[in-house]
């Protein structure tokens, strides 16, 4: 059995058979982490990854399904660290993913440096806003604007981690690509991949999903563009294929 606390609830994960503890008031998962599990690359075999930003678990939750490598995530606060540990915890997935409750930017005294193959992240997506212009809730508006980190932390840090040749990936907003490209360079990650997500056909792309090497040769590859909704306002092949494992 698991303890929920307060309206936190055990959700499915729906192309897998896994449950998460979520709490609309705290955190919930959203499209844009599962996006980014499913476009990270991982070893499939021994490895070690590292999921910054972990929030409730989401990331190291979904990559877990597709590799046998040793992943930690790191949380700063206190409740979403709970939270994920419980959904770890409830998955019996103790022995593959660590926790660690600090801020990312202790990580490369705390797990070393150039270890990592993969590090993954789901940042806050805006820079901090003056105190009244935030948002009311302490726990979504850490997670969505740069009060503990910023954008050049979490791409510096992940330097610091990766190995020669390992691989960070992103999921942010497209009005930032220029801004996370010249940090990713400055800190020696070469852009790899970068994927557009858009609403639907005839909006234009409010997500992107980056992947970056360290200390990698200049070879940019745009991927196909991925449309979450249809005409209709239903979902795509290729994003219920991604959340429910339609084929």
């Amino acid at each position: 059995m698991i303890q929920l606390k307060d309206d936190e609830r055990l959700d499915y994960l729906l192309a897998e058979d896994m449950k998460i503890v979520q709490s609309p008031t705290v955190f919930a998962f959203s499209l844009d982490a599962v996006l980014l599990s499913k476009f990270a690359y991982v070893p499939i075999q021994k490895g070690n990854i590292i999921d910054l930003c972990t929030g409730n678990g989401i990331v190291p939750l979904l990559l877990s399904t597709r590799t046998k490598a040793a992943i930690t995530g790191v949380e700063i606060q206190e409740r979403l660290y709970d939270m994920a540990l419980r959904s770890v915890e409830y998955n019996n997935l103790q022995k593959q993913i660590h926790l660690i409750r600090d801020d990312l930017k202790n990580m490369p005294q705390v797990l070393g440096y150039n270890k990592a193959d993969v590090v993954t992240c789901n940042p806050p997506y805006f820079k901090t806003p003056q105190k009244t212009e935030q948002n009311l809730n302490e726990h979504l508006a850490i997670a969505r604007h740069e009060i503990y980190c910023t954008l050049e932390d979490v791409i510096r840090v992940s330097s610091k981690l990766l190995k020669q040749g390992g691989k960070l990936a992103l999921v942010h907003r497209p009005g930032r690509l220029l801004e996370i490209f010249e940090l990713m360079k400055a800190f020696q990650i070469e852009p790899k991949r970068v994927q557009f997500v858009y609403p639907k056909k005839s909006k234009e792309a409010n997500t992107i999903l980056v992947e970056g090497i360290k200390d990698g040769r200049p070879d940019l590859k745009i991927l196909p563009p991925l449309f979450v909704y249809d005409e209709q306002d239903q979902y795509t092949h290729e994003i219920r294929k991604i959340l429910y494992g339609d084929e």
